[in-house]
């Protein structure tokens, strides 16, 4: 996962990851947004269907290994399960396929995002810092559209639904190539509580139900691709493709294993598909969520081990 060669690229990721840092506090050796979270282990099982749309190697074997992260919003590590800035939740998906060779999934739990680029990204969190965000908002209707979105508070992290919103280029082996956008749904359905049920839940009641949950059985979902048709925008995050795009079932996910071994919550999730098979569309956010994500994740790293040698 290099970084990217553009200096600006490079420039713009290091001023978000600051902005992120003067919002919600520095903590070394965490995430600055998605700080808290648990990961999970598992397997997945694709679809026909997923071998036809992709040549992708965790679309046309068995079963692939996969290491799952969900996670709260904001940078606070210790942020309250039942706090309303903990929604969206989040979702990391890794497909390991074979030593240092994966592929990564990012997702959250609506459907909206409030920026096309790094600079409104940048901008958009600028404004929430500097009081002037209702002025952004005035101005940016994505931004508008995304704070506007319910959030509500799931019963379980595995009664939430989530949504890569990123458009993806998938080619088959026989040289179709088509756009599409995945979203992960949960086989227990999607569940949530509302404003009287959250205030009698506990501040952890989502990651203790989801070790109580997986203690007792596989957690499952499906992977979902929406696909594009001719014509749709393929570049554009904020862009919404109409409900009656066909949706194609990629395959199964299994999770059976709480992941309490610290040294896993070192991975480094990459936007950027990386893999044969599948590609990033012209989206712009791909390569500055890519540096984000790469530049913070070294600097975890290096508290995690500054923190081991005292």
């Amino acid at each position: 996962m290099p970084l990217p060669s553009d200096p600006k690229l490079i420039a713009l990721g290091e001023d978000i990851i600051a902005q992120l840092d003067a919002i919600f506090g520095l903590h070394p050796g965490f995430r600055p947004v998605h700080a808290r979270g648990a990961m999970l282990t598992g397997t997945f099982a694709p679809t026909p269907e997923a071998s036809a749309l992709s040549s992708a190697p965790h679309f046309n074997q068995p079963s692939t290994p996969v290491t799952v992260r969900f996670s709260s919003s904001t940078g606070l590590p210790s942020i309250p399960d039942t706090d309303p800035n903990a929604n969206p939740r989040g979702i990391g998906l890794r497909f390991n396929l074979g030593e240092h060779l994966h592929t990564d999934i990012v997702a959250h739990s609506t459907p909206a995002f409030p920026a096309r680029n790094g600079t409104e990204f940048l901008d958009f969190f600028r404004a929430l810092a500097g009081g002037t965000v209702e002025q952004f908002l005035g101005s940016h209707p994505a931004a508008l559209a995304f704070v506007q979105t319910p959030k509500p508070f799931p019963t379980s992290l595995a009664h939430e639904g989530y949504f890569a919103l990123n458009a993806f280029k998938f080619t088959s082996s026989a040289g179709i190539t088509r756009f599409g956008r995945y979203t992960i749904i949960p086989d227990a359905g999607l569940q949530y509580l509302d404003e009287v049920a959250v205030k009698s839940k506990d501040a952890n009641y989502l990651y203790d139900e989801l070790s109580e949950r997986v203690a007792n059985g596989p957690i499952t979902f499906h992977l979902l691709c929406q696909i594009a048709n001719d014509g749709d925008v393929t570049d554009d995050v904020t862009v919404h493709w109409p409900k009656d795009r066909a949706t194609v079932i990629l395959g199964k996910l299994t999770l059976t294993t709480l992941v309490t071994d610290k040294d896993h919550d070192r991975i480094i999730f990459d936007p950027t598909p990386r893999i044969d098979g599948i590609e990033e569309s012209d989206d712009p956010l791909f390569e500055v969520r890519a540096a984000v994500y790469l530049m913070s994740g070294r600097r975890r790293r290096a508290a995690a081990a500054a923190s081991e040698e005292t």
